[in-house]
């Protein structure tokens, strides 16, 4: 039933499905490690049990975020060997160190670290114990920067020259890892791992907050999320901006596809809100637009002309629907980040950040937010370097594995029913144990506390019957 469907688009599915799922525990836990510096950091100066219990909570389901990255990691690895087999070999010659360095870099010093973080406090001391998870934080940002060099020498290629073979051997270790979209992309994605955990923390404390239990935990962990979005989020916009201009200038038909311009536009180009854009006619139907705001935007000039896909080849044209609509759904979700954190900052400053209950079921709703704007941005790079692996160099057409549709159909099937058990069993839980925050612990009271029901005049009467019976 499988032989009419194409083995290229089937293993290019499989890779999607696969790293859709693994992206959003590494953006999660990249976030969530250096939170917990944060919260143990400002628990050894403060001397505060709130930031220690918030510690013990978000400790627990890091490790379990940090183990379901770790396994659908190393499942995805494998595709290289099996679906991707003449990619591998072409340009394992560069890929393949790099993600070398990674694992013996970041993930042994995240190993090495994470047993101490999680089970050490009692054995080695609280300074050291800050150290591990110090360490912990900055694995996963060297894991990061890893990852991101591979897949932006993939995006903009540097510091390389092709031998007879045909396999791309380094000349420039440097210009390899410092490609032109390496920088740009570092930051972008950071920033998106940290905006991803503090609203995940923000969801959690408004729930907990609507509610109406542990208050003040709460209420600590809903405050620190809320000056992440207010503050990270328009830094984000800023260098999803500056990403933009660099992808204008080392991958343009990336940008074409994004902004929906199938035709030039000598006279300055219009920012298309929304449309439908239509590859066989190479336009945009039904599009709503501002005229020469696009030039504004990307050359800082109303009249600026700018190319479009006309100037392709329309076999070397990106899906343009598929980037299209993912762009704007991260953009979308960028400025609805940016307008809960004005918010909270309004209400901070009016005293209402732990009462405005509109507020709260705002963020509750966002929770999500920062794996959506992950995916939806990771879809944008990825489908807009098509037809490209090694972008202008390699074609995906030439980097798939010699296999046949129905055994990557199968193993596609496979995936997606045992990714689906585990990883949302593993979700599941994760979700209950957030909706499981402790409780504040009861205030010190001076005095005796007295049961309801028992009261001194009882008391004086058992005496009073007491001395009777003795008497």
């Amino acid at each position: 039933m499988f032989e009419t469907l194409d083995a290229t688009l089937l293993a290019r599915l499989q890779f999607a499905f696969t790293i859709s799922f693994h992206i959003v525990f590494p953006a999660f836990s990249i976030g969530l490690a250096s939170y917990l510096a944060v919260l143990e950091g400002l628990w050894l100066w403060t001397k505060d049990e709130v930031y220690f219990a918030l510690f013990n909570f978000w400790k627990t389901i890091f490790a379990l975020a940090f183990g379901m990255g770790v396994v659908s990691g190393i499942v995805m690895s494998y595709q290289f060997g099996t679906n991707w087999s003449v990619f591998a070999d072409k340009a394992g010659p560069v890929v393949g160190p790099l993600m070398g360095y990674e694992v013996l870099t970041a993930f042994f010093l995240e190993a090495g670290f994470l047993g101490v973080m999680l089970f050490g406090l009692n054995r080695v001391g609280p300074k050291l114990h800050f150290f591990a998870t110090l360490m912990v934080a900055l694995g996963t940002l060297i894991s990061a920067t890893w990852i991101l060099a591979a897949n932006s020498w993939m995006q903009t290629p540097a510091g390389f020259s092709v031998n007879a073979a045909g396999q791309f051997v380094p000349t420039d270790w440097w210009a390899v890892i410092f490609n032109p979209s390496f920088p740009y992309r570092l930051v972008h994605m950071v920033l998106a791992a940290y905006l991803t955990t503090a609203f995940v923390v923000g969801g959690v404390g408004a729930f907990h907050l609507l509610r109406g239990d542990a208050p003040k935990r709460a209420g600590k962990m809903f405050s620190m999320a809320m000056w992440m979005a207010a503050l990270v989020a328009p830094v984000q916009i800023l260098a999803g901006d500056m990403h933009g201009l660099n992808t204008l200038e080392h991958q343009p038909a990336k940008v074409m596809a994004m902004e929906g311009h199938f035709r030039s536009h000598p006279d300055g180009a219009p920012l298309i809100l929304f449309g439908l854009p239509n590859a066989a006619e190479q336009r945009v139907d039904y599009a709503i637009e501002i005229p020469k705001l696009s030039s504004l935007i990307l050359k800082h000039d109303l009249n600026a002309p700018l190319a479009g896909l006309d100037t392709v080849p329309r076999d070397l044209q990106p899906p343009v629907a598929v980037v299209f609509w993912s762009f704007r759904v991260m953009v979308a979700i960028g400025f609805a980040m940016l307008g809960l954190g004005l918010w909270s900052l309004w209400c901070r400053w009016r005293g209402t950040l732990g009462e405005n209950r509109w507020l709260h079921r705002a963020a509750v709703l966002m929770g999500p937010a920062g794996f959506l704007a992950v995916l939806a941005g990771w879809v944008t790079t990825e489908v807009g370097r098509q037809p490209y692996t090694v972008y202008g160099y390699l074609l995906t057409a030439d980097s798939v594995a010699p296999v046949d549709a129905p055994a990557v159909a199968t193993s596609l099937i496979a995936f997606i029913v045992v990714y689906f058990l585990v990883f949302g069993a593993g979700t599941f839980y994760i979700l209950r144990l957030m909706g499981r925050l402790p409780r504040d612990p009861m205030p010190e009271m001076e005095g005796p506390i007295r049961t309801a029901g028992i009261t001194p005049a009882a008391a004086v009467s058992s005496k009073a019957g007491s001395h009777r019976h003795g008497a």
